[in-house]
């Protein structure tokens, strides 16, 4: 193990990515969930086709948007929706959402993991990108019958190859699949069990050695990123200046796309 890397998790300040406290203070920080690194993703984009997909599904519908963060991606929708309501947990985010203040557009601040807060058959139609899994337990509930739900979800495999450049900065990866599993279950679970579950892989280029630390300290306090760049910035320069390709450090960039009709 290369010992010139730290741990970040170490940190006493560290918070674990993606709890409930790790969104209240990227809420805080920024206001918005958007991404602190630079990079270029290459075709197939998962995250583009997922769009495509969504723009056909919620024209002229009463749409939900689960797990909408700052509601970007919501907003995007307005001109072609009936009305599209954006649930999220993180009060910060949906402040930011309702500043947009749009006629059809509602942001709600909620848990999935305690049911959606709304009526049975309330949706023409839902979409989760890059929201709780959760929230299949019961969306199939409040989506009337024939309406499609679409998810986007980061597959076990995305970024694999930097606990191998980067070790102890980043932690080894788990075995087998076991975010592919959990959506199967959640799936199953909701009544969503015929679900169709696309596995969408390409690359994932860096910019530059800063944006591998960006990554890594995404959403945490500005005093762990500074930390980590003190400590790790010469070192990790010294590995993506190894292993770049012309168009950045190359990682896999990996979704899993889920499609169901209820």
């Amino acid at each position: 193990m290369n010992e010139s890397l730290v741990d970040p998790r170490i940190h006493p300040e560290w918070l674990r990515p993606h709890s409930i406290e790790w969104y209240a203070q990227l809420g805080r920080l920024q206001g918005q969930y958007s991404f602190s690194w630079h990079s270029t993703i290459a075709e197939p984009n998962a995250e583009a086709l997922f769009a495509d997909e969504v723009s056909q599904a919620v024209q002229d519908k009463k749409v939900l948007d689960i797990g909408c963060g700052h509601g970007g991606f919501t907003l995007q929708w307005s001109p072609i929706v009936k009305h599209i309501t954006g649930l999220d947990i993180t009060n910060d985010f949906i402040q930011t959402g309702n500043e947009a203040n749009l006629s059809n557009v509602t942001f709600l601040t909620g848990n999935t993991k305690h049911g959606l807060p709304f009526e049975a058959d309330e949706f023409d139609a839902a979409y989760n990108r890059r929201g709780p899994t959760s929230s299949y337990l019961d969306v199939g509930r409040v989506v009337k019958k024939g309406g499609k739900i679409l998810g986007l979800h980061p597959g076990d495999g995305i970024a694999a190859e930097l606990p191998g450049w980067f070790p102890n900065l980043f932690e080894p990866t788990s075995t087998g699949a076991p975010v592919l599993e959990n959506l199967k279950q959640r799936l199953e679970q909701g009544g969503l069990g015929h679900a169709e579950i696309e596995t969408i892989r390409s690359m994932e280029y860096f910019h530059e050695p800063v944006d591998v630390i960006r990554m890594r300290c995404f959403g945490q306090a500005p005093s762990i990123h500074e930390w980590v760049m003190g400590q790790c910035l010469t070192e990790v320069t010294r590995i993506f200046e190894i292993n770049a390709a012309k168009e950045g450090l190359p990682v896999t960039f990996e979704r899993y796309l889920v499609r169901v009709t209820v």
